[in-house]
């Protein structure tokens, strides 16, 4: 974790408070002044501040079920943020794992953990995630083979890793991947001759999303260490 970080998540001081006080050199990493908030720290490090050791709030881990016409960000921008949703302390330790675009709907994990959420996002580590898909017309008989096989998108060298469907009826259909390109599930179709009108994310590794739209809950011990 970057320093500056470090020490908001273990203070009530803001970013430009926790750069202001290494500035001041205000701050000791391993018996070390240090004034670089960028300076990557450990768990095993000691950090104090004005003589007091610093201990890090413990990381949170939340489900939230995305509206349609929101954003995933901590603030407004041209849409409102789904951090409208959340009633909880301290919203700006908090990031978005996995972004959906503004009409997408469906599960969300926000979390204080990055090591955590570079688990579920980077293509490396397997973490499938499935889509419901409603299209603007008929699903072609060979889409399945070729989601199977990789496509190739506009703008990319590389094919798309390989995904699943399952046809729920011609014009509906359950999308697994392991990536999340931008806007990789409305190209994959685009690529295939068939235009995404409905996208909605059911579920990120084991975890199923369970709880009313706008809704928002902690997952479980047992859910945190099914995503790690």
């Amino acid at each position: 974790m970057r320093l500056d970080k470090f020490i908001c998540q273990s203070t009530d001081y803001s970013k430009i408070e926790a750069l202001a006080l290494l500035n001041a050199q205000a701050v000791v990493v391993n018996g070390e002044f240090i004034k670089n908030g960028a300076t990557q720290v450990h768990e095993n490090n000691t950090i104090t501040l004005h003589g007091e050791v610093l201990t890090p709030r413990a990381c949170r881990y939340i489900m939230l079920h995305k509206p349609a016409g929101t954003i995933c960000s901590n603030v407004d921008e041209h849409y409102p943020s789904v951090f409208n949703h959340l009633q909880i302390e301290y919203p700006n330790d908090l990031h978005v794992v996995g972004r959906l675009d503004a009409d997408t709907t469906g599960l969300v994990l926000i979390t204080d953990d990055g090591r955590w959420s570079y688990g579920i996002t980077h293509p490396d580590k397997h973490c499938p995630k499935v889509y419901r898909v409603g299209l603007s017309r008929p699903l072609a008989d060979d889409v399945a083979a070729k989601f199977t096989a990789g496509i190739a998108l506009q703008g990319e060298t590389q094919l798309t890793l390989p995904a699943s469907l399952t046809i729920i009826s011609p014009q509906e259909v359950l999308l697994t991947i392991t990536q999340g390109k931008f806007h990789q599930v409305k190209r994959m179709f685009a690529a295939v001759g068939n235009r995404v009108i409905t996208l909605h994310r059911e579920s990120i590794g084991q975890l199923q999303l369970d709880i009313p739209e706008g809704q928002w809950r902690y997952l479980t011990v047992e859910e945190i260490q099914s995503l790690r």
